[in-house]
């Protein structure tokens, strides 16, 4: 007869100092001896963990309001100009923005500096009404001063994600970094079988509530993320093979670390912010201890060509593949290098492995599946085509 396990069992476990818990890359290895069964008897949790440039993040603030109050109708933090239009003193600060004419520094900057307890200017004008007859201010602010401050990310941890080349005869500066003329470097990102939403692929145990590792603190999944696509092309393991699925994440970033939320810069591309995520997946029964055993040559992924226009797809590769340092794209040897980092996504997998193992990090059950068949949309310009 298979073995089931509920959530409440491997809490239960926790409690008490029981639990089994293994990272996702030391199951993989375990998972060439032992059957799915043998797996689900010997192991409660399995860790997962990505850190990477997750350009769809941000975070709310709070200011708390002066004397006499201000409706803040435009707002700068260190030169970066943040969201306006929430209530007088809200502001939502996107990883992404900047000041056009200081390009290096921006939004997920001021994220970083703020975590790392940094003071930073703050200016905010507005046009002046009875209730808030300020006009103008300028001070200084912390994450000490603040009133609340939570990441609050629409995209994060996608499920698989596409290898970037180059075949023009110019170099690409792009997100996946620049991408050299006539395939001289292929770049990719995730951390292969390490990655949470390549070991849970139909989102069995990773839903809205799901408590994870965001940033070096406590976090949650809230919901879908934004182009959260279900439709894309498996291989014969069930995994998608480009990117796919994605996470909205929220948590409170006064507890978090600069050591699991960094910002970046990419040379003329621009601004984005490297993410720590880990999402401990419970080892409910034969099927999820199966798709938890995904190894990297099993993880396949499309080739893009960055530099021409629709982006084409070039072939398949796995991240075995990838991870030795070298491809074939059409007939040719391409150096490989990630973008993202997996000595931190380890670090964090190990991390959130010993957290549960002492008992501080418990699983919880989504009150809210996410849904099985969805795709995406795209712009459609007036009188042309999409």
């Amino acid at each position: 007869m298979s073995i089931k396990k509920t959530y409440e069992e491997i809490n239960e476990k926790i409690r008490s100092g029981k639990a089994v818990v293994l990272t996702a890359e030391e199951v993989s290895v375990m998972g060439r001896e032992l059957s799915p069964a043998e797996i689900v008897k010997k192991v409660d949790v399995v860790t997962t963990a990505t850190f990477g440039a997750m350009c769809s993040s941000g975070a709310f603030i709070n200011f708390g309001h002066a004397d006499p109050p201000i409706r803040m109708e435009k707002i700068r933090l260190n030169g970066v100009p943040v969201y306006e239009g929430l209530a007088a003193v809200d502001t939502y600060v996107g990883a992404t923005a900047c000041d056009p004419e200081k390009p290096e520094y921006g939004g997920a900057h001021v994220i970083q500096d703020l975590v790392e307890g940094k003071e930073l200017e703050l200016e905010a004008w507005g046009k002046g009404t009875d209730c808030y007859p300020r006009k103008y201010i300028k001070t200084r602010i912390s994450k000490e001063t603040v009133n609340e401050m939570f990441l609050f990310n629409p995209r994060n941890a996608y499920q698989n994600y596409n290898v970037a080349v180059n075949t023009t005869d110019t170099i690409k500066y792009t997100y996946m970094g620049s991408l050299l003329p006539n395939l001289r470097n292929a770049t990719y990102s995730t951390s292969g079988e390490l990655s949470p939403l390549l070991n849970d692929p139909e989102f069995r145990t990773i839903g809205m509530g799901t408590r994870i590792f965001l940033g070096g603190a406590e976090g949650y999944v809230s919901w879908p993320g934004t182009q959260f696509n279900t439709s894309k092309p498996k291989n014969e393991h069930g995994v998608p093979v480009s990117n796919s699925a994605t996470l909205a994440v929220i948590g409170d970033l006064k507890q978090m670390s600069s050591d699991y939320l960094q910002a970046a810069y990419y040379e003329k591309y621009g601004v984005s912010l490297f993410v720590g995520i880990g999402i401990p997946i419970p080892v409910l029964d034969e099927d999820m201890a199966r798709r938890l055993t995904i190894r990297n040559e099993q993880i396949e992924t499309t080739v893009l060509d960055y530099g021409t226009v629709g982006t084409p797809a070039l072939g398949r590769v796995n991240y075995e593949q990838l991870r030795s340092g070298q491809i074939k794209v059409n007939g040719k040897k391409v150096r490989t290098a990630p973008v993202s980092s997996l000595s931190k996504a380890r670090k964090i997998a190990n991390l959130l492995k010993e957290q549960v193992q002492q008992g501080s990090f418990e699983l919880v059950k989504p009150v809210m599946m996410f849904p099985k068949n969805t795709s995406l949309n795209g712009l459609k310009e007036e009188g042309g085509e999409s």
